[in-house]
């Protein structure tokens, strides 16, 4: 569902953000990408979702290439950053239905769909209030009823938990594993490692923009928790 080959990008400067990465995420994987902070994460999360462009190397959705048919690629996935901007003078219904309308939903199933993850969770009686007026929290479900609202194939998630109350983080994982229940894959970047081994059944640790250790998360757990794997692997990086 996701390929990235040889991804390499350089900012001004000379700093490199990312360094030959290349992993394969496939339907029904919640794939895990873990690394410290400036480690690379935020930049590949962006060449996926063609915010950023990069230099060398190719990104495949579905079998698509993000740069020569970058809307054919979108109309099948969906971004949820770590801290989403939200049109403040639209109410939340009025947000939903707007993605609804990039997504061409139908009107039936977009009703359907609205007040069903409205509904789960928690804010359907404040739908018709001002984005203005919700807390980060609220805002960061609205965005995520937003992306789930097409029934996206690749669903690209920047820190997601950050900001969820801890009810809503369930709902949230919840909602990912039925996702890829039904063949969608989910690509998402964490600090929270515990979330990280319970939830992913792949796990990639990334530090300075190169891929350090990738694989089944069950197998890189075998022996020892994924906070133990990812120090020993931080901490052989900053000792090279």
């Amino acid at each position: 569902m996701l390929e990235i080959k040889n991804l390499t990008k350089t900012y001004k400067g000379g700093k490199r953000a990312v360094d030959n990465l290349s992993i394969v995420v496939h339907p029904g994987d919640i794939y895990g990408f873990i690394g410290h902070n400036g480690a690379g994460k935020t930049t590949t999360i962006k060449s996926i979702v063609g915010i950023h462009d990069f230099d060398q190397g190719q990104i495949l959705v579905n079998g698509m290439d993000v740069r020569t048919q970058a809307l054919e690629c979108k109309k099948i996935m969906a971004f949820i950053p770590d801290n989403p901007d939200i049109y403040e003078y639209l109410t939340g219904i009025q947000y939903l239905n707007f993605m609804a309308d990039i997504y061409q939903v139908s009107r039936k199933a977009r009703e359907e769909r609205i007040r069903s993850e409205a509904e789960s969770f928690g804010i359907f009686p404040v739908l018709g209030d001002l984005v203005s007026t919700y807390s980060h929290g609220m805002r960061q479900k609205l965005a995520i009823i937003g992306a789930l609202i097409h029934d996206p194939k690749l669903l690209v998630l920047d820190e997601p938990f950050v900001g969820l109350d801890p009810e809503a983080s369930l709902i949230l994982k919840g909602k990912m594993h039925e996702l890829c229940g039904k063949g969608s894959a989910i690509f998402f970047s964490t600090h929270v490692l515990e979330v990280a081994e319970k939830l992913c059944n792949r796990i990639a640790v990334i530090s300075q923009g190169k891929l350090m250790v990738e694989g089944d998360t069950k197998e890189l757990t075998r022996d020892k928790s994924l906070e133990d794997v990812f120090m020993e692997v931080i901490g052989h990086d900053k000792a090279d």
